[in-house]
């Protein structure tokens, strides 16, 4: 039995992107029917509603973190032991890990139900009785699909290791699509409102979470499938530390939400939420790019890191580099061009939620320049499996740049303090993800100029 022959050949720039392309489609509809969802609640129901969806966010956010740091930090494990040969000890270790996820889901189920209201007054839904009550409904039941959650992201990376990417894609196609027709159905047809909106996206996590359960226990060809496993709690510290930056992400996102959240409300009330929301969306949409393809060709980072091979390390980083620079100043130019537009679609022109947005929007977009870099230099440590340095650049850069920025711009520079925070923490990050590339080029020897594209 061999590995899939997609993470062990011989990559170039062009074989890199073709590997990592499925990755970057999954990445792309996934902020597409997101996106869509949005549309919908905004369109269909009201900015109240929209602004319930992004008071639930953190706590979206949390569980969506722990999938990402058990998906990311085991798919950097198991990929370097396949690296090593140990084939065995992979598929014990890769069911290990999704059983402790899927465990790990069901207390946020329970222990979120039980406690829903003190959580979603802590998050801010308690604004106004209508706010609550739209959060609440659009809450109970996305805790209700926490396991599927979890499991349908641990998946994502985990078909990449596996050598199948296109079946990730195939079956992101699939559930997003249930989600926007049933969007539809819902909340246009039945007039079920947030709570349509809710059902909708959990039966969207629901199929490819199901799919990829009996893929991996009926796979049994492939290298990667549900074998017995055996509790190994070091592997599980292990994920968690490697797969620590994602988690640190996905939490400060939850923490920076409210801190948005809650200075808009302060500034100008809850169409400053909506369009914060709308904000949220627009990024989701027009950066998968650089999560798709970091996430995408880190399997194969650990691989090689994991086989010794230097020389295919080498020519991975460099033509990365090149990838992501080039594809910031398209996404950057692209958000310029079609940003008002989306804005547009989202919410009616000449809102007050439209005229905010459109406020912020050229600032905010700024970010995208320095963002995909960043989003590379974090995930290339943790294909390294360097958890600790991949965690201290996510740390810093959407938890303490934003939140120091948060703090002190608006004082100075009001309304327009709150959207230039991003930007400044992006580059401010930049120049950090700088001194630890060059700090440890020698340690992993994965830059040097004998590398050729």
């Amino acid at each position: 039995m061999t590995i899939s022959k997609g993470i062990e050949r011989e990559h170039t720039m062009k074989s890199l992107l073709a590997y990592a392309a499925p990755t970057i489609g999954v990445m792309v509809f996934i902020s597409v029917y997101t996106m869509i969802d949005g549309i919908f609640v905004a369109r269909y129901v009201n900015a109240t509603a929209l602004s319930a969806v992004n008071i639930f966010l953190p706590v979206y956010s949390l569980i969506f973190a722990i999938a990402l740091m058990l998906g990311t930090g085991g798919s950097a494990i198991i990929a370097k032991k396949m690296g090593e040969n140990k084939y065995q000890e992979a598929r014990s270790n890769f069911t290990f890990i999704v059983c402790f996820g899927t465990v790990i889901g069901l207390l946020i189920m329970i222990f979120g139900l039980l406690f829903i209201r003190p959580l979603l007054e802590l998050i801010g839904a308690g604004a106004n009785e209508q706010l609550f009550n739209y959060t609440f409904s659009y809450a109970k039941i996305l805790l209700i699909v926490s396991p599927l959650i979890i499991i349908q992201m641990m998946f994502e990376t985990f078909f990449v290791t596996a050598g199948r990417p296109h079946l990730s894609l195939v079956i992101t196609l699939i559930g997003g699509s249930a989600n926007i027709v049933l969007d539809y159905v819902f909340i246009v047809i039945m007039n079920m409102g947030i709570e349509g909106a809710a059902i909708a996206t959990a039966i969207g996590i629901a199929i490819p979470a199901l799919i990829g359960i009996v893929y991996f226990l009926a796979a049994k060809k492939n290298p990667l499938h549900f074998s017995r496993p055996k509790a190994d709690w070091k592997v599980i510290l292990s994920c968690c530390i490697n797969g620590s930056s994602e988690m640190v992400t996905n939490l400060s996102l939850s923490v920076v939400t409210v801190a948005f959240n809650l200075l808009m409300l302060k500034y100008i009330g809850v169409e400053g939420v909506a369009a914060v929301t709308i904000m949220l969306y627009l990024m989701m949409f027009l950066t998968p790019v650089f999560m798709g393809y970091s996430v995408g060709i880190a399997p194969i980072i650990s691989y090689n890191y994991g086989n010794k091979n230097e020389k295919q390390l080498k020519r991975i980083f460099k033509s990365s580099m090149l990838v992501i620079s080039i594809s910031s100043v398209a996404v950057f130019g692209l958000s310029l061009l079609l940003g008002p537009f989306m804005i547009q679609f989202m919410v009616e022109k000449g809102s007050g939620v439209y005229h905010i947005a459109m406020d912020g929007f050229p600032i905010f977009c700024i970010s995208f320049l320095f963002m995909g870099l960043n989003i590379f230099t974090s995930m290339l440590f943790t294909a390294l499996s360097n958890g600790k340095v991949s965690a201290f650049i996510s740390f810093l850069r959407t938890l303490v740049f934003v939140l120091t920025g948060l703090l002190v711009l608006p004082l100075i520079l009001g309304v327009n303090g709150i959207w230039v925070a991003i930007p400044l923490a992006e580059l401010l990050s930049l120049i950090v993800c700088a001194i630890f590339l060059f700090r440890n080029r020698k340690m992993y020897n994965y830059s040097n100029r004998d590398a050729n594209i």
